[in-house]
């Protein structure tokens, strides 16, 4: 980027949107900086969305741009962007889905590449949350990764706090089992 952003780093993510709403440059630039690697995550560690991240992020900030006149300022801006978020993965998720209908499967799949490292394999927090079924990875995802509050999650997610809730403790019910086990073969 060739030009300088001068932004105060405690500047509200709601302030940086409602300036990018006025055309301010240099808060585009500081909302892109500060959300990118949330949203990054968020794709990376959605099984069916890895290999296709980082198009997802810019259809996500294609989608925010065209549709930054409909947030409105007294609003939360994160449940806001993850929405669009979500919607651009699901359309994304369908898009693949339509198109391996119409592909051939090949009957015999290459010799997979060897493994590198020794046998010591250290379970890190993205390879636990991966094995999450997507719906409580994704609350996770926004509750503990982005911040979010209950309340953001269930707005950004289409459902109500308490099933935001249920997602969450079930997630930590499996992230417990995965420690337990991960202890036991130790």
């Amino acid at each position: 980027m060739g030009s300088r952003c001068i932004v105060d780093t405690a500047e509200s993510l709601e302030t940086l949107m409602s300036r990018y709403q006025q055309a301010d440059e240099s808060a585009a630039a500081a909302l892109v900086e500060r959300v990118t690697p949330l949203l990054r995550r968020y794709f990376l560690l959605q099984a069916s969305n890895r290999p296709h991240a980082d198009d997802l992020l810019q259809d996500t900030w294609m989608r925010l741009h065209r549709a930054r006149h409909t947030y409105r300022p007294e609003e939360p801006v994160l449940p806001w962007i993850f929405a669009i978020a979500r919607y651009a993965s699901l359309d994304h998720y369908r898009k693949v889905i339509r198109r391996e209908a119409r592909e051939r499967q090949v009957e015999v799949l290459p010799e997979p590449a060897g493994q590198v490292g020794g046998g010591a394999e250290a379970l890190d927090i993205d390879t636990m949350l991966t094995a999450l079924p997507e719906a409580q990875r994704e609350v996770i995802l926004m509750l503990k990764i982005s911040g979010m509050s209950i309340e953001e999650v269930a707005r950004a997610t289409s459902s109500s706090p308490g099933s935001v809730k249920q997602k969450a403790h079930r997630a930590y019910q499996k992230l417990r089992e995965i420690l337990k086990a991960k202890e036991n073969r130790s």
